[in-house]
């Protein structure tokens, strides 16, 4: 009996840890064209762009979550890849208020999207 309750055990974790293994590598490499903002006046404000860099700049120092607002409307929520997680406003810090390209792994999940970045740069508004 305690052997089969320890097999079960075993197997229930295989079957876990198995299933974690197989979600870690989801996601579509992508490069995404957009604003560097506060996520608050992205939603709220329904912003196209954000009103300035010292805005955007002032908000991500208060703790607000910058975001990448495309073109189309896209929010992208910049998300770390390791575990524990980190909060990316220092990668975007420099980049706030500004048009940028950034490239890495995108995830979607219940009308959300993510981008673990792996590269960004700034572009001029003209691009």
């Amino acid at each position: 009996m305690i052997f089969r309750n320890a097999l079960r055990v075993s197997l229930a974790f295989v079957f876990f840890a198995a299933a974690l293994a197989a979600g870690s590598d989801a996601g579509e490499t992508a490069t995404v064209k957009g604003y560097v903002l506060d996520s608050a006046c992205a939603f709220t404000k329904g912003l196209d762009k954000p009103i300035s860099r010292e805005c955007a700049t002032a908000c991500a120092k208060a703790g607000s979550p910058l975001v990448i607002l495309t073109g189309n409307g896209t929010i992208y929520w910049p998300i770390a890849a390791t575990t524990p997680s980190s909060g990316q406003n220092e990668k975007l810090l420099p980049f706030a208020g500004q048009k940028v390209t950034a490239s890495g792994k995108v995830f979607q999940r219940g009308g959300s999207s993510a981008l673990v970045i792996e590269k960004i740069e700034a572009l001029s508004d003209q691009k």
